[in-house]
């Protein structure tokens, strides 16, 4: 390790010398020499785990490829620096993929754009900034979308529309899984996954506790898809719209546990449809005030 970060620090230096010398062949082949050995330093300091070291040194790298106009080569060392920070400072690594994304863009490399733009958003949502997330998931769903990888633009408008619901941003989340349902009806390797989103749009129908919309909703869903009424998805839906007209919390835990049993909910339906519980329950008390 010492000696990977010794011959880091030798190579940064020689690198640094070349910049500063005057060179009889222009100044293009110093900064071609230079990138040589910023990316053998950076190297070095990336076997030695100094990933702060790594990092800074990438972007010497980078800045070399700008001044000769390799915007392509500018870009990958932005992104090199990026994932070397991303072990010390999520802010630095989101700012060097960031340049990233600016110069691939520049280039017409819509797609690597995309790939790192939603890179982007999972260093947002590790750090639980979620609106930040949202914004970036959407912006790699669009150039995913420009490019025609539809898989991956809908892989990241799921994850806005997940993020979405858990703040509390239900109509946002119920158009996108809706949207997502209807594209997945024309595709035929797409076409199992369309009674999971339209559980999730409900799910979050029912968040939104409006016994009407929901009941509406479930009917527009039949239309989308006519085989979506046979389905458990369906009968776990239309059971917990049944509880909370009726303001029964024991039914609306015995429909849940029963669904469960078969079909495990993950973590995120889980917490939404505790939310739809609690107000449940809030609404049972009430009741009970009353009387």
């Amino acid at each position: 390790m010492g000696d990977q970060l010794a011959r880091g620090d030798e190579y940064e230096k020689q690198a640094e010398k070349k910049l500063t010398s005057w060179g009889l062949f222009g100044s293009s082949s110093k900064y071609e020499s230079a990138a040589d050995l910023f990316e053998k330093a950076a190297n070095s300091f990336k076997h030695a785990k100094a990933w702060d070291k790594a990092g800074s040194t990438y972007l010497k790298l980078a800045n070399c490829h700008l001044k000769l106009e390799s915007k392509h080569e500018a870009a990958q060392s932005y992104v090199e620096a990026g994932h070397a920070f991303k072990k010390t400072t999520t802010k630095e690594a989101i700012s060097c993929l960031q340049e990233a994304v600016n110069l691939f863009c520049d280039i017409g490399r819509f797609s690597m754009a995309a790939r790192y733009y939603k890179e982007i958003a999972e260093l947002y949502e590790s750090e639980q900034n979620i609106e930040q997330a949202i914004d970036y998931y959407e912006k790699a769903a669009d150039l995913f979308q420009t490019e025609e990888v539809s898989t991956s633009a809908n892989q990241c408008k799921q994850k806005v529309a997940q993020l979405a619901a858990q703040i509390e941003q239900y109509q946002k989340a119920i158009d996108i899984y809706e949207e997502i349902a209807r594209q997945s009806l024309t595709n035929n390797l797409l076409k199992y996954g369309v009674k999971g989103h339209l559980l999730n749009a409900g799910i979050c129908q029912l968040c939104k506790g409006d016994v009407v919309a929901i009941t509406n909703a479930l009917e527009r869903y039949q239309e989308t898809d006519p085989t979506f009424s046979g389905t458990r998805e369906y009968r776990l839906l239309s059971d917990i719209a049944s509880s909370i007209d009726e303001e029964d919390v024991t039914k609306f835990t015995d429909v849940v546990k029963e669904f469960d049993s078969m079909t495990p909910l993950d973590s995120w339906k889980t917490t939404l449809l505790l939310r739809v519980k609690e107000k449940l329950k809030a609404k049972e008390l009430e009741e009970d005030d009353l009387t």
